[in-house]
């Protein structure tokens, strides 16, 4: 018995030992993983002039806060002329393949987090290669004084459809004989990178990019549909001006802001900051905000490439990777995405739904973003886009008809896609 005994005190001891000396032996022994100290370069975000302000102080104040969370690393906004660590990803970045893949930095519950439009566009052969920090999207401002003076309600809840759409503009639209003074219905600009008009040309459910297959995809019935919608509001509906189609922002902006003689501008929702600014000055007026005019889909569609977003730059230093990501998702918290509310931008987050409580205008278009189709990551963008704009412009000025244009565009993308 004292055998067994001794037997068990003997086991115990060694055990004991082990846990108490060896184990910790082992521990001590394992390498510290340490996190990145050092500095981080954040190449500047060349955003639209009526954020570019605000948001720089928004940014700045976030990696002040972020470095003081952080001891040992230094976060610098640099020029394009210096190497970045984070860059902002727009849909002409130059090389997707340039940038870390950020799939492992982002678990189940953080991606749960963000909007369901949001995270899909970011993706590049099936690798997330940016995280969304601010999104904003297209609306339609509407002079309420033009409105008044010819006796015409705005549509309720800013919701019309196509036909109450043209009813309205064809009232609001003016022609003097002398011409003199010339008043239109609507204005929106048209240029590379501008798509203001597009909701008008989906709207009867037709797609520029196919969100699955990330193929081109504006051919058909719908597309012509659409398409034939824009060309009539000045062809056969006379309500847009004669250089509908051709000028870029800035000259539709002054149509509408400055020389106020359209009644409806399709503009940025950062518009919606120079239009407050101006009202209680001398020469500015009252306005409202308006959805797209719904056709055969029956929804207001929104076509946009306005997501906020930065990417990583591949390194092989993984741990200042890891501390880039980590800085990203530090702009994704629910205070600093509310801290947004600041600059004029949304939130790409669920689940925050107390922001511009206050501003009935900005809270009518945060809930308009759920019908905004953002323009994924794709190839040949650039090509694409141009040809796009080329081949749509000409259609709207009467150059070729509608079925003719998007035939062509799509011969000459698919040409450029398929190589």
């Amino acid at each position: 018995m004292r055998k067994i005994i001794s037997f068990i005190l003997i086991i115990f001891i060694l055990i004991w030992s082990y846990n108490l000396f060896i184990d910790n032996f082992i521990k001590i022994d394992k390498p510290e993983v340490k996190p990145y100290k050092g500095v981080i370069n954040i190449l500047d975000t060349p955003i639209e002039e009526g954020y570019r302000h605000s948001y720089r102080k928004w940014l700045q104040d976030r990696i002040a806060g972020f470095e003081r969370n952080n001891p040992g690393i230094y976060m610098e906004l640099v020029s394009g002329e210096e190497t970045p660590d984070i860059v902002p990803i727009t849909l002409n970045f130059s090389d997707f393949s340039l940038l870390e893949s950020l799939d492992d930095h982002l678990d189940g519950d953080e991606r749960e987090g963000f909007k369901h439009q949001v995270l899909k566009p970011l993706a590049y052969d099936k690798e997330l290669k940016a995280i969304p920090i601010a999104m904003s999207t297209y609306v339609l401002y509407i002079n309420l004084e033009k409105f008044d003076q010819k006796g015409i309600m705005a549509p309720l809840n800013g919701e019309w459809t196509y036909e109450e759409f043209i009813d309205i503009l064809g009232e609001l639209t003016y022609v003097d004989p002398d011409d003199e003074v010339d008043e239109y219905g609507l204005m929106a600009p048209m240029g590379l990178g501008n798509y203001h008009i597009w909701g008008i040309i989906l709207s009867d459910g037709a797609e520029m990019i196919n969100p699955r297959r990330l193929r081109y995809n504006f051919y058909g019935e719908k597309a012509i549909k659409g398409l034939e919608r824009v060309i009539d509001l000045r062809n056969e509906y006379a309500v847009v001006p004669s250089t509908f189609g051709k000028v870029d922002r800035d000259a539709a902006w002054k149509m509408f802001h400055e020389d106020q003689n359209i009644a409806v501008y399709i503009g940025g929702s950062w518009d919606i900051r120079a239009l407050d600014k101006s009202y209680g000055d001398e020469g500015g007026f009252n306005f409202d905000i308006a959805s797209y005019p719904t056709g055969d889909k029956g929804l207001p569609m929104v076509l946009s490439n306005d997501i906020i977003s930065y990417g990583v730059m591949s390194d092989s230093d993984s741990k200042k990777v890891e501390a880039c990501a980590k800085f990203l998702k530090y702009l994704t918290t629910d205070s600093s995405q509310r801290e947004l509310e600041d600059v004029g931008l949304f939130t790409v987050k669920r689940g925050i739904d107390d922001m511009y409580n206050d501003n009935m205008k900005m809270k009518r278009i945060e809930e308009s973003l759920a019908h905004v189709q953002y323009i994924p990551f794709v190839d040949d963008w650039m090509g694409i886009e141009a040809i796009i704009h080329e081949e749509i412009s000409k259609a709207i000025s009467a150059e070729k008809p509608s079925y003719e244009a998007i035939e062509e565009a799509k011969n000459r993308i698919d040409e450029i896609t398929e190589k």
